[in-house]
């Protein structure tokens, strides 16, 4: 599996670089050990952060409550964690 994500004993951790402000809001693709989430959201009152969440629920077809932040609120590089699962499905 590739960097980004890793498969821990509840699930995984998915390690993202968040692009707040963008145009609309995607998966980008990868930067370095990261997946880039860019969302249109502004990086205030934590609502970037549930925009990052809800683009990966939407990915992974979970709802945004199954994806939890688990470090870096107020900083560009963040891990999520989600629910166990058998694999990730592929990027869009």
């Amino acid at each position: 599996m590739a960097e980004w994500a890793k498969r821990i004993p509840s699930g995984w951790e998915i390690r993202v670089k968040a692009v707040p402000g963008s145009s609309r809001s995607r998966i980008a693709g990868l930067l370095g050990d990261r997946l880039k989430v860019q969302v249109a959201a502004p990086p205030e009152d934590g609502k970037a952060n549930r925009a990052v969440a809800q683009v990966l629920a939407d990915w992974l077809d979970l709802a945004p409550s199954a994806v939890e932040l688990v470090s870096g609120a107020t900083r560009p590089a963040k891990v999520f964690r989600i629910p166990a699962r058998q694999e990730l499905p592929p990027l869009p």
